[in-house]
């Protein structure tokens, strides 16, 4: 017996909805008056590449043949190859695809490497697959993807709902279809086949040392600083550890099924221990818990960290953050007229472009890695790591206070500003 998943209509025919893409594009429009003769280009930002569609039916341990629905995208390949993760979660949308990979196009501009953007997804929650089912779901996605991803064309990694091991069935069924091992074909693997030292940490760290870099420039003391974290996966855990280790209060935690809050600080290492027991912060008696999610974000804090997913502050709740600074761990997870209410607050919110770019700078060192098959040790990876992303930084800041615009303005301007300045030196 055949299976459908719940949406009738493909994601892509829904028109009255632009959502995230919505979002970046409002991004883009922002920045045109500060391009100069090269905002004659600005269209080639708003129109993806290539958009690829692809129905993925697998068998279910109970004989059931399900359909999910799944989705690679290359917005633009004028600066390298596409790079972008691969997402398994239900809410995934045709949309949000779409303006990830724009994100990714940006954000892979203003830190300088070579890479163009592109982003993938399947609209599933991986929580109620098996392992077996998981690994068929991976092996026809990729498969199905097959035709226009490549070593030099556009290389996947992991994400929301994705891990290494989903990297390392991607990697297999990839080289499998080309009768030879490709390492680079996806990053953010295991060290044994591949993988870098240091890149399951990177994003986080990236967070971290953004942090920091804003934290000195308005005189706050890392040290007992309050900071709450939504999201507790690869990014918000890694981030919470590193400033947790530096001194400040984790006060509170929100994840897909609640929140924790302890205004004396909560214990970062207990709680990643019990969340990889666990699966969940639910539970954990290290601080009250609060039912109302939305409560999360007028908590009292000095640093508030969305590392969850995107659409996240919105007008709804943006005049109830308290924190002096915001640091974009996920991916868009501030609206544009969200943006506006804080800039008007006085918060200073570090860019998704910048904030979160350690990931898929480490991805760029094992993808390098790989083409030259030797390795670095972590040490040396932190070390580049760190020089790249301060030096995007510092030129962030530096333009933003003389253009007097916010950060994430001045990372556009950046961003596109390479983009479209390699269009504008290759032509048409």
């Amino acid at each position: 017996m055949s299976k459908f998943t719940e949406n009738p209509i493909p994601s892509y025919l829904i028109q009255n909805n632009l959502g995230p893409w919505g979002v970046y594009l409002q991004q883009i429009d922002r920045v045109i008056p500060y391009l100069g003769s090269l905002s004659r280009w600005i269209e080639i930002l708003k129109h993806p590449k290539k958009i690829l569609i692809v129905d993925i039916p697998i068998e279910h341990d109970n004989g059931d043949i399900i359909h999910y629905e799944g989705y690679r995208v290359q917005h633009n390949i004028l600066r390298g190859p596409g790079k972008g993760g691969v997402r398994f979660h239900p809410d995934v949308t045709l949309s949000e695809i779409i303006a990830l990979s724009g994100w990714m196009t940006i954000k892979n501009a203003t830190v300088n490497i070579p890479y163009g953007g592109a982003k993938g997804g399947i609209r599933v929650n991986p929580r109620n697959l098996s392992n077996n089912e998981l690994m068929r779901l991976t092996r026809r996605y990729t498969n199905e993807i097959s035709s226009i991803i490549g070593l030099n064309k556009d290389i996947p990694a992991p994400d929301v709902g994705t891990d290494m091991q989903i990297m390392a069935w991607m990697m297999d069924t990839y080289s499998t279809k080309k009768n030879h091992t490709i390492s680079g074909i996806v990053t953010g693997k295991p060290i044994s086949i591949g993988g870098s030292f240091g890149r399951q940490k990177a994003t986080g760290r990236g967070v971290f040392i953004i942090g920091n870099k804003i934290a000195s420039q308005i005189n706050l003391n890392i040290i007992n600083s309050k900071i709450a974290i939504q999201g507790f996966g690869n990014v918000g855990s890694i981030a919470a550890n590193l400033f947790f280790k530096a001194g400040a209060k984790i006060v509170a935690i929100q994840d897909y099924k609640t929140t924790i809050y302890n205004p004396n600080g909560l214990e970062i290492p207990k709680l990643q221990k019990y969340v990889t027991y666990k699966g969940s912060i639910q539970d954990f008696n290290g601080g009250e818990k609060i039912n109302n999610p939305q409560e999360f974000w007028s908590l009292p804090c000095d640093i508030l960290i969305p590392a969850a997913i995107e659409g996240q502050i919105t007008i709804n709740n943006a005049n109830n953050i308290t924190a002096k600074i915001i640091l974009e761990g996920a991916n868009g997870p501030t609206t544009t007229e969200a943006d506006d209410i804080l800039k008007d607050k006085g918060i200073i919110l570090a860019p998704d472009v910048i904030t979160n770019a350690g990931g898929v700078i480490v991805s760029y060192f094992e993808w390098v890695q790989n083409l030259s098959n030797f390795s670095w040790t972590e040490k040396e990876i932190n070390l580049r790591l760190d020089r790249i992303i301060c030096d995007a930084f510092k030129a962030i800041w530096e333009l933003a206070n003389e253009k007097k615009v916010s950060l994430r303005t001045a990372a556009f301007i950046i961003g596109c500003t390479r983009v479209l300045n390699a269009q504008k030196i290759r032509g048409l």
